[in-house]
């Protein structure tokens, strides 16, 4: 009698720990593994603590961060959202958790995956847990050193470099409010 070969768990799409695979007989490593090319990982242009370089964003981010933290997201979302929007959403998680944090860490863990910068000096949490004006500042003039002008916002700086922004269809006669 031939063994009984034991049935597998359907795909799901997402790793389940303690589930092993075993490509079939004559399968090459690259069968069971392929692998995406990551982009380098590249330093920040500027460090951490380098606020003063940018005396005005400096000054701004000290005294009220959710303007920079717009800026900053409607950069990184790529005009889906506006600076002022993000900067309202910013203002009101502070006002009501204090954890306002949590939320600007996620659009730095994004920027950087964009740009294939490196995480450090710590985790991003870590770095707008303890310096979150400082990080802020940071990925201000980091977006600012690669060709952004900060008050214009992504739809004119897309205009400025000469590429097409993502824009809103036409509306159709009738179909208003």
């Amino acid at each position: 009698m031939e063994p009984k070969a034991e049935p597998r768990p359907p795909a799901m799409g997402i790793p389940m720990s303690g589930a092993e695979y075993y490509p079939p007989a004559g399968a090459g490593a690259t069968a069971a593994f392929a692998m995406q090319a990551q982009p380098p990982v590249a330093a920040w242009s500027t460090g951490l603590c380098d606020c003063f370089d940018d005396c005005g964003n400096c000054c701004v981010t000290c005294l009220c961060p959710c303007i920079t933290f717009g800026q900053i997201a409607e950069i990184v979302d790529r005009g889906s959202t506006s600076c002022g929007a993000s900067g309202a959403l910013y203002t009101l998680i502070m006002l009501l958790t204090g954890c306002q944090c949590v939320y600007s860490c996620f659009y730095r863990s994004k920027m950087r995956a964009q740009y294939g910068l490196q995480e450090g000096p710590c985790i991003d949490c870590c770095v707008h847990c303890c310096c979150e004006h400082c990080a802020l500042c940071q990925e201000y003039r980091e977006l600012k050193k690669r060709g952004f002008d900060m008050n214009l916002g992504w739809h004119a700086n897309m205009e400025r470099q000469g590429r097409t922004a993502a824009t809103m269809p036409p509306q159709m006669p009738g179909m208003t409010r």
